[in-house]
């Protein structure tokens, strides 16, 4: 049964389910994060609202890709590094402390539900406060890449632009030619986000640990994300196979809304607020 539930009722009906089944199996996606000032990728039908994101074999293709990419990165960082969680993050790390959380993998790769107070976090997608060697794999702090690319690039400073949904800005009109990327310090490398980019595989050892837990769980329960990307939608899939229970809480539509047990379409925050 897709029962499509918004309002009071379908919050109540989101506290049901929540509260009948007690191993959650929890994915999110770039909806929980709105609220804390990061935006999303796609319209209530599931529509890019910008540009598809940068993908590897664009970014690995030559210096003129990486110099727009971390100029872009560098002007956004200012407000993706300072972005804190807000009550739907909260609201899944008390669900954990309470022990009602199997599992919580997540789509971003902002670090919020870590910063919230969660601790069974997978980040399927990678995390963007870390900097990798594309040569060594040498892993070194965002801050610190933010650093060198300042110290690299002072007359850039001073630019602003719109901020976009994975850290870096709408940046256009400029010559990127003139921007340095600083290489690794340990090989001379180049420095990549520890982000899955499109066209990049997720690595196996999260995609096992999900399904691990997957296998432990009595419902699934997914939060601000329309599924549109395979990588988080296989796993929709079989929990449906497995005849598990599936709850979705999201602005729009989604690519599994035939899955779904529950379809709650209200604002993430909204919805976990009792949670909280």
């Amino acid at each position: 049964m897709n029962a499509a539930s918004d309002s009071t009722a379908g919050l109540n009906a989101l506290r049901n389910f929540v509260d009948a089944h007690p191993r959650l199996f929890v994915l999110t996606g770039a909806g929980i994060s709105t609220d804390s000032g990061i935006p999303d990728y796609r319209d209530g039908q599931g529509e890019w609202k910008r540009s598809p994101p940068m993908t590897l074999q664009l970014f690995m293709s030559g210096e003129p890709a990486r110099a727009r990419y971390w100029a872009r990165g560098m002007i956004g960082w200012r407000h993706f590094g300072a972005v804190q969680p807000n009550i739907a993050h909260h609201a899944l790390a008390n669900l954990e402390k309470q022990g009602r959380i199997e599992l919580l993998l997540t789509q971003n790769v902002d670090g919020l539900h870590e910063a919230a107070g969660s601790i069974n976090v997978v980040d399927l997608h990678g995390r963007m406060d870390r900097v990798r060697c594309m040569q060594c794999g040498d892993i070194t702090r965002r801050d610190t890449m933010q650093r060198r690319l300042e110290e690299a690039n002072p007359a850039w400073l001073d630019l602003s632009a719109t901020i976009a949904p994975d850290g870096d800005a709408d940046l256009d009109g400029v010559d990127f030619s003139r921007f340095s990327v600083p290489p690794c310090t340990v090989c001379g490398g180049i420095l990549k986000p520890d982000v899955v980019f499109f066209g990049e595989n997720v690595p196996r050892a999260r995609v096992d640990t999900a399904w691990a837990h997957l296998g432990r769980a009595d419902a699934m329960l997914v939060v601000g994300s329309s599924l549109m990307v395979y990588s988080g939608y296989r796993f929709v899939v079989e929990a449906s196979r497995k005849g598990l229970p599936i709850a979705s809480v999201n602005l729009g539509v989604t690519r599994a809304d035939a899955l779904l047990t529950l379809n709650v379409s209200a604002a993430v925050a909204d919805a976990l607020r009792p949670f909280a």
